[in-house]
């Protein structure tokens, strides 16, 4: 016959276990040693059994003088309900907004303890991340997207109507290095994959005027704006663009998942962008001005929680990494598209050596000639060096 023991009997039923201790202790005389002995307990557990009640004392402290206070308690778990942060990012958030100081567990208990529950996506078996983030060097791998600015679904109805009144614009181009979550922003009324052509022209002058030397690679969609679907489409661009060495990798269809960290920030947009601000322009110079503010609002104060990032700027991610890349380059001008093509006209004419056929252009457009890819390179250099060091933050020209 197995006898169970004090021990294995307390893990069943620690009432159990106290009434044993005081039959033994019942049976040898009331002998808190001898009982002790027997049971192999110490004799504090059997005076504990003995006078004290079969059920087991409250762990919890007397007293909590830590403690915070049940008002910042609420605080909290209304900031978390909000916002949708668990612990870590919502103390960068307190901190950075409210200049609260709270540590990530202190956090994380005060949201087990009020049972906030917690937002979990179901992954698909076996899926990896993206990118190898910790060998990934700035500026080399890029995320390239547009969004439609009026829209009924994700802008309120007072701000979609205002900015259809007052002409705004109507598609924002967007580009974001993954490494360290820079975006270089632009803006239209149409799409076009000349504006396409155009901004991606644009954004790589920029990257090589400020010493970026590696191969840039940009991941895209296949909308109309770009390539299209196209492969020969897709083949004169990279050659063409080669010569910024510029690669494009389009995504396969139905894979936007790919391009997770871009899609994310079209959300951003919408929050801390279009539905605060976009109500207080009137004119598309305001529109841009603002928009400029907003991309350096993202580069160097807002923090980014992604993968490789750790709550910091990209601005941040940018100095940590030691990179030889010129600062300046945080300071990208936000253009309208419709601007540029009226000074410089064509960028994809101007990636043309010879043309076949009759080329006929607009009063407003003009273009360049130019034989051989060095010549054409130092001229847009040159029209980006002084673009650059412009006042640009106030309002750009060209």
């Amino acid at each position: 016959m197995n006898i169970i023991s004090y021990h294995e009997l307390r893990k069943i039923s620690p009432q159990k276990a106290r009434e044993l201790v005081r039959k033994v202790f019942e049976s040898n005389n009331k002998n808190v040693s001898k009982t002790a002995k027997i049971l192999g307990v110490s004799r504090h557990t059997v005076r504990r059994a003995v006078y004290g009640p079969l059920e087991d004392k409250s762990k919890k402290p007397k007293s909590s003088p830590k403690k915070l206070s049940s008002e910042l308690e609420n605080f909290i778990v209304e900031e978390s309900k909000k916002t949708g942060f668990r612990y870590r990012r919502l103390s960068f958030y307190l901190l950075r907004k409210y200049g609260i100081k709270i540590s990530e567990n202190t956090i994380k208990s005060i949201l087990r303890r009020n049972s906030v529950a917690r937002k979990t996506k179901r992954t698909k078996k076996g899926e990896r991340s993206l990118y190898d983030y910790e060998t990934l060097i700035p500026f080399s791998e890029f995320q390239l997207d547009t969004k439609h600015l009026l829209d009924k679904e994700s802008l309120p109805k007072e701000v979609y109507e205002h900015m259809k009144r007052y002409n705004l614009p109507c598609y924002e181009w967007n580009i974001i290095d993954v490494a360290t979550r820079t975006r270089f922003t632009a803006y239209s009324y149409e799409l076009s994959s000349a504006f396409g052509f155009m901004f991606i022209s644009l954004v790589a002058l920029w990257l090589r005027t400020h010493n970026v030397r590696n191969i840039i690679k940009i991941r895209l969609d296949n909308g109309a704006e770009f390539c299209g679907g196209s492969e020969r489409k897709l083949k004169q661009w990279n050659e063409m663009l080669s010569f910024l060495g510029v690669e494009l990798n389009p995504i396969p269809p139905k894979a936007k998942h790919l391009m997770g960290i871009i899609e994310n920030s079209h959300r951003a947009d919408d929050e801390y962008f279009l539905m605060i601000h976009a109500e207080r322009c009137k004119t598309k110079d305001e529109f841009i001005q603002r928009a400029q503010k907003w991309q350096d609002t993202w580069n160097f104060f807002r923090p980014h929680n992604g993968k490789g990032m750790n709550g910091r700027t990209p601005f941040e991610k940018f100095i940590a990494s030691k990179s030889l890349v010129s600062s300046h380059i945080f300071q990208f001008p936000t253009l309208l598209l419709e601007d540029i093509m009226k000074k410089v006209g064509t960028f994809y004419s101007l990636f043309c050596n010879k043309f076949g056929g009759k080329y006929v252009f607009t009063t407003y457009l003009f273009h360049f000639r130019i034989v051989g890819k060095n010549l054409y390179i130092s001229v847009l250099l040159r029209f980006f060096t002084i673009l650059s060091y412009n006042n640009i933050s106030s309002s750009y020209t060209i």
